[in-house]
């Protein structure tokens, strides 16, 4: 079984490392991470054709729901 805690905790650290509101940026990168099966871009921002499931997640506004 997968630990989601862990298997999102250091991918969202280093997405969210550059940003600076950084705890807003872990909740929502936490909450992609565990909705696309703990898939999460590499690097601090753009690469997000790595997780078609990330890029496509969209808030109420239909705005990118995922930093």
């Amino acid at each position: 079984m997968v630990n989601k805690y862990t298997a999102c905790a250091g991918k969202c650290n280093v997405r969210c490392s550059k940003t600076k509101d950084f705890e807003d940026c872990l909740k929502y990168c936490n909450i992609c991470c565990e909705k696309c099966n703990y898939c999460v871009p590499s690097g601090t921002f753009g690469n997000i054709d790595e997780c078609s499931c990330y890029r496509d997640l969209k808030n109420s506004k239909g705005e990118s729901k995922c930093p």
